[in-house]
């Protein structure tokens, strides 16, 4: 088993997770965070950090495509290991619905 973050992350990116987890297991995207599933020794201290609710075990249904996009991008993104201030307008993107399709962008974050 691995967490994964699902599309409740996009535009929103928070970074609470990174702060507590303890083999820096997240990689940044320009607006989302992913975590490496080889990497991520399953201990969940991230999922209840996460404000937007989502980081998930990989356990749950309908989760295949999320690890996907986690195993694919923590493979090209930047490692991420310090807390960084939200978005201004992750607020506004918080609960929303279809993020993944209107938002999501695969270029990397800024790695800083």
């Amino acid at each position: 088993m691995t967490y994964v973050v699902t599309e409740a992350c996009i535009k929103c990116k928070y970074t609470d997770c990174v702060e507590v987890c303890p083999v820096d297991c997240f990689y940044e995207g320009d607006n989302m965070l992913v975590i490496h599933p080889d990497e991520c020794i399953d201990c969940g201290v991230c999922e209840p950090e996460c404000p937007a609710d989502a980081i998930k075990p990989d356990t749950e249904p309908g989760l295949e495509k999320w690890l996907e996009v986690n195993t694919e991008y923590a493979k090209v993104w930047p490692n991420i290991t310090q807390k960084k201030e939200a978005p201004d307008d992750a607020k506004d993107f918080d609960g929303m619905e279809g993020k993944f399709e209107k938002f999501f962008s695969p270029a990397p974050g800024s790695g800083d």
